[in-house]
Order: C-alpha cells, then sequence, then structure tokens
C-alpha cells in the first residue's frame, strides 16, 4: 500500500495537506512544546530534491521499509509544500489511507459490478421467485454504505505494512528464481486465504454470529453482482482478515499484493453474478456459491472447493444451475422449499425476505 499512497502524496495529498493543516499555523507554539510533539518536521519537497541529489544522510531516515522518509518519487518541479502532517505522521497516514481505501473501494465495486451486470449477468434472475422487491438497488445501497466503516477496520493492517511490520519487499532477484517465488507466493497466498475465509464464513453461520452479522448478506437469496459487497462492514472485514494477515507472516512482493487485492475484489463480483458456465468439481465458482445463498449451509468457500470437502459441507451445484432448458416449475418450487426452511430454522421474521409475486413468476417457467 506505500506505493499507492506515495504516488497519491505526490500528487494529490501534498498539497492538500499544506493548504488545510500548513506548517505555518505552528508558529504560536514555542520551539519546545514544538519539538515535544514532533510537529515542525514537514515535508518539503524542494528540500528533499536538494537532499535526494546530493545526500540522503540528512534526512531523518530511520528504515527504507518505514513509509514517509524515504520517498521513491522526487519532484522535479522544485514544489515546496510544507505541512503540520508530513508524510510519516500515523493521524495523515491514517486517514489518507482511509480515503484511499474507501474511494478505491467503491470504484472497484461499481465498475467491476457494473461491467459484469452488463456482460455476463444472466438477467433471467430477475424472474426467480426469491428476487426481492427493489433488489440490485438495495444491494447496492448496503455496499456502498459499508465499504467506509470496512475500511476504517482494514487501515490498521496497511498501517503496519507502512512502518515495516510485514514481510512485504518490492525488490526481486529475476536472476536467482525470481520469477518461481513470484509463483510459488500467489499459489501460497490463495491456499492460505481460501482457508482462512472458509473458517471465518463457516464460523459467521453459527446462528447468534449470523443473526448479529450475516444475516444481511443472506437476504439475497438468489443475487446479482450488486450483492458481491452487500455486506454489514464487520463481516466484510472478517472474512478479509486472512488477506491482511498473509503478508504479515509469509513474504510477499508488494506489486503482487496489489494485484492479488484487485483479483480478491472481481472474483467476489463473478461469484454474485449468476452467470453459471461451468460446473467445476475443484473451482469453488459462480454456481456453488449460488448453492450457498440458496440452501445456506453449503459450499463456504472463496477460491476451491478443498476445504468444503475436507469440511463436510460440499453440495454439487444442481445441473438445472446450468441448463435453462432442465429448469421447471418443480425445480423452483424445491429452492423455494429449501429456502424457507432456512428462513424458519433461524427464526426470522423479518419482512424483507418475504417473497414478492411468487405466483406470478411461477407461471413464467414451464
Amino acid at each position: 500500500m506505500d506505493l499507492v499512497l506515495e504516488v497519491c502524496d505526490r500528487y494529490v495529498f501534498d498539497e492538500v495537506y499544506a493548504r488545510v493543516l500548513p506548517a505555518s499555523i505552528t508558529s504560536h507554539f514555542s520551539n519546545n512544546a514544538q519539538s515535544l510533539l514532533g510537529l515542525n518536521r514537514g515535508f518539503s519537497n524542494s528540500t528533499f530534491l536538494e537532499e535526494s541529489l546530493h545526500s540522503l544522510n540528512n534526512l531523518p531516515r530511520v528504515n527504507k521499509d518505514v513509509y514517509g522518509y524515504t520517498p521513491y518519487l522526487v519532484d522535479f518541479t522544485q514544489r515546496t509544500f510544507e505541512s503540520l502532517l508530513p508524510r510519516y505522521n500515523m493521524l495523515r497516514e491514517f486517514l489518507s489511507l482511509w480515503a484511499i481505501v474507501t474511494v478505491f473501494g467503491w470504484l472497484l465495486y461499481l465498475i467491476a459490478a457494473s461491467l459484469s451486470y452488463v456482460f455476463v449477468f444472466d438477467r433471467s434472475i430477475f424472474n426467480h421467485p426469491r428476487y426481492l422487491k427493489n433488489q440490485m438497488s438495495l444491494e447496492i445501497k448496503m455496499a456502498l454504505s459499508a465499504i467506509p466503516i470496512m475500511s476504517v477496520l482494514t487501515v490498521p493492517w496497511f498501517l503496519m505494512e507502512l512502518h515495516g511490520h510485514s514481510r512485504l519487499y518490492m525488490e526481486v532477484d529475476w536472476e536467482n528464481h525470481g520469477l518461481r517465488k513470484i509463483f510459488v507466493e500467489l499459489a501460497s497466498f490463495l491456499f492460505f486465504t481460501d482457508c482462512g475465509v472458509y473458517l471465518a464464513h463457516r464460523w459467521l453461520h453459527w446462528p447468534r454470529v449470523y443473526k448479529a452479522l450475516h444475516k444481511p448478506h443472506h437476504k439475497w437469496l438468489v443475487c446479482t453482482p450488486f450483492a458481491s459487497h452487500a455486506f454489514h462492514p464487520v463481516d466484510g472485514y472478517l472474512q478479509s482478515i486472512s488477506y491482511h494477515v498473509y503478508p504479515v507472516v509469509m513474504p510477499l512482493n508488494k506489486v503482487s499484493y496489489l494485484i492479488l487485492f484487485t483479483f480478491v475484489n472481481f472474483w467476489t463480483v463473478m461469484i454474485h453474478d449468476g452467470q453459471h458456465m461451468y460446473n467445476n468439481a475443484v473451482v469453488n465458482g459462480t454456481a456453488c456459491h449460488t448453492v450457498h445463498h440458496l440452501y445456506f449451509n453449503y459450499n463456504y468457500g472463496q477460491f476451491t472447493t478443498l476445504w468444503d470437502r475436507l469440511g463436510g459441507s460440499y453440495r454439487r451445484p444442481e445441473d438445472e444451475l446450468f441448463d435453462p432448458s432442465l429448469r421447471s416449475k418443480a425445480t423452483m418450487e424445491k429452492q423455494i422449499k429449501e429456502c424457507e426452511r432456512f428462513i424458519k430454522m433461524m427464526d426470522d421474521e423479518d419482512d424483507s425476505y418475504r417473497v414478492y409475486g411468487t405466483e406470478e413468476r411461477l407461471k413464467k417457467v414451464n
């Protein structure tokens, strides 16, 4: 995340913080107070330009892996932005990271879900008896309101990374099996996080935990791509923890981390798009996740079916999900019965779960 923050600082935040909290506003503090609080060490791009071209030894450099002390990008325009909050100030880092994660989270969600809706989404889902009234707008509203809160919970992990408390690295030794190391890291990341998501997701289905946190996401018994991030914010955060734990305990390239983080969000959208293109026994794709939403106690995994098979929670998707010609009124009625059993099992009396126009929709099915 330091790579993203560096770019945002260089082109946006240095100027914003200098305008909102200029270093000059500390003039009424005594020199002793300023020294004590560490508020008079603003970041000057022009000063850094001069020193970076001659010697970095005069910078308050602690560790090249600690953000803000040894910038990668040099501003050759010689602009000066001095702020009360320098780049390495933790409050500034928190605020900047929260803004970045929130805005990019919104953009990634809206762009990926919109592309999926336009080019991939199976619109026959609108006729399913379990599709709720105004569901898509409700999904979007829940997701957009949850992302800023999930960002607040996520930022402390990124702060740890900025301050060197992770095994993230930048340089790759391509001559000594660097590419093979990257592929091994990618595979181990997917293996580790697949297990982590499975365990967190299954725990979220414990009745008391489910009612407190996971229930809002299961409001969408049949999904659109916009359901992908429509969580209770604590639910979404808990399912993402393994993505942040991995670089703390295992080595991972910083660029790979950004790519994987983006991939995870696209995958989350994809498994909610209703397009059941294949019935793979290994990959936990859209069909497997549709089974999870319809029948509740199955297919908790994220990327593969491995952990569901080991945990006894795997359920093969029905052929009717893949071949529209096999769909029938009896199939739909069977799905509705199982859905109703799940709702009754959870003692749910929430009106939002009620089916609108069930009989009318069933008439449209052969």
